[in-house]
């Protein structure tokens, strides 16, 4: 796959993580205007509860969600409940099925692969997402994202939390630590067509904190950030939303392109600037995630 082309063009601005185990938040989410939700299986649900969550994962998969994506993160395959996690999501059927499921803890392609086999019963459509977490996973990221070729991988999602205690990093301000990261994982995944979900912000109750780690996300090329509460959609709609300049620059882009007399050209000018073709690839990918369609 070409590092232009996309794997199924979704918006993912907001991704909620919803705990399986809690009702009352799983009703709730269907409410909330996130773009995406994670079912968690994972972390948020303590030992004794993973069953009880798994089948309530499963049920509430068979409920809509307004069209909406729904993804179900799962145990590790390395611990006592990720095959059966796995082999309930599998078997949930075209009624019941993930949009994605999320495979934590991804440290090499041989990982990923182990996650693909036990997704081979799963409809088509239930695509594979990779949490980078370890450092293993970081240095693999090349083959990881790669590895999209031949299995159901969409999306890699940093799992800052996990990676800071691999690493050993202390909080530093705008996350000077995790920057290369940040662009390696971008990289990795712009070169398969893969999206690429920055990790989530723990300090909730910091509007103005979350805002900026959302800016620098975006600018650093993420599509969309994963949360872990309901008051950090709006934040996360916005700063992963083009602006109006933006879409008003790109309709301009398109509307210049289609005029007659760029026909054939390879660059134009418009507003005092030289655009070439390939600005005019960004402004209709501008327009289409803005949901608006080209001036033609």
């Amino acid at each position: 796959m070409s590092g232009s082309a996309e794997r199924g063009f979704r918006r993912r601005r907001s991704v909620l993580f919803v705990p399986a185990s809690n009702p009352r938040a799983l009703e709730k989410a269907r409410g909330l205007p996130w773009d995406a939700v994670v079912l968690d299986l994972e972390d948020s649900v303590a030992p004794e509860m993973k069953a009880e969550a798994r089948a309530a994962a499963v049920q509430a998969l068979s409920a809509a969600f307004g069209g909406r994506e729904v993804a179900v993160r799962c145990n590790g395959l390395d611990t006592p409940w990720g095959a059966d996690d796995l082999a309930a999501l599998a078997r949930g059927g075209a009624g019941a099925a993930p949009d994605a499921v999320l495979a934590p803890k991804i440290s090499g392609a041989d990982d990923l692969a182990a996650y693909d086999r036990a997704l081979a019963a799963a409809p088509a459509s239930t695509r594979l997402w990779a949490m980078i977490e370890t450092a293993r996973g970081v240095l693999d990221l090349k083959e990881i994202a790669a590895a999209s070729a031949s299995t159901r991988l969409a999306a890699l999602v940093l799992g800052p939390n996990d990676l800071s205690l691999d690493l050993r990093l202390r909080p530093a301000p705008g996350r000077a630590a995790l920057v290369p990261i940040l662009s390696a994982l971008v990289v990795a995944a712009r070169a398969h067509g893969l999206s690429a979900l920055d990790g989530a912000y723990n300090d909730f109750e910091n509007a103005a904190g979350f805002e900026a780690e959302c800016r620098q996300g975006r600018d650093f090329g993420f599509d969309g950030k994963t949360l872990i509460h309901p008051t950090q959609i709006a934040a996360a709609n916005r700063a992963f939303s083009p602006s109006a300049d933006e879409i008003a620059w790109a309709r301009a882009v398109v509307a210049a392109f289609a005029a007659p007399e760029a026909e054939g050209k390879g660059a134009i000018r418009l507003g005092g600037r030289m655009i070439e073709r390939l600005h005019l690839v960004e402004a209709e990918r501008t327009l289409r995630f803005a949901g608006m369609s080209s001036p033609m």
